[in-house]
């Protein structure tokens, strides 16, 4: 389904074929199809990438320890660190500071051949830092690149899953405050409709998903 195609289905879900003008404008409507989707490959883990130079390859500078992460990338899954010339890359391990301060006192001060990876929100520091240049190899999870913002764009999700998007504009337009449409029922309806399909939101620190020093656990849930 392409965007005109699914805000006329909001349109439909949400009784607003009648009224001129109507209730809610196209634009929030394409905005919170926009955030549908970003929330759905958060919950689902839908957008796995390894193949974009852009997203998953970050050139490091020798000595230089600390790089700004893709913005797209939310979970990552894979680390490789490969020095430039070198015919092989080196697995990179993805700890948290106070794994390392424990295990590897000092390890702030060291350089050497990359061994693991700290992550933040928005940034990869290497440890030890790397004393040569190389390029930083990433496999993860990622939101969508582009906004919903031209009547023939398309969700970059499967579209199985198109439909199930407009629960969420649903629920953000029943909520919308100081509004005659408001409506929590609906909202909270819409909210849970597309809660069942896509799953709960996960914890915001998605970093401890791939942490070698957190024990992982498979949970497995029953339709």
């Amino acid at each position: 389904m392409n965007l005109e195609q699914l805000i006329g289905q909001f349109r439909i879900d949400a009784d607003d074929t009648v009224t001129n003008p109507p209730l809610w404008a196209d634009e929030w409507i394409a905005a919170w199809l926009t955030e549908a989707q970003a929330e759905a490959a958060i919950r689902g883990r839908l957008l796995y990438e390894a193949a974009s130079a852009a997203v998953c390859q970050i050139a490091v500078a020798a000595n230089t320890a600390t790089h700004d992460l893709h913005k797209s990338l939310f979970e990552l899954v894979h680390l490789r660190f490969q020095a430039t010339g070198a015919p092989t890359s080196s697995v990179l391990t993805i700890k948290a500071r106070e794994e390392l301060d424990r295990i590897r006192p000092g390890w702030r001060d060291e350089t050497g051949t990359p061994r693991h990876a700290v992550q933040d929100d928005t940034r990869i520091t290497l440890v030890p830092r790397p004393e040569v240049a190389g390029t930083l190899h990433i496999e993860g999870y990622r939101v969508p690149l582009k906004a919903l913002e031209n009547d023939t764009d398309k969700p970059e999700l499967h579209e199985a899953h198109h439909r199930h998007l407009v629960h969420w504009a649903l629920h953000r337009a029943f909520s919308k405050p100081d509004s005659e449409t408001i409506d929590p029922t609906r909202a909270a309806t819409a909210e849970a409709a597309f809660t069942r399909y896509f799953g709960q939101r996960p914890d915001s620190d998605l970093r401890r998903a791939t942490r070698s020093d957190v024990p992982q656990t498979n949970k497995v849930f029953w339709p």
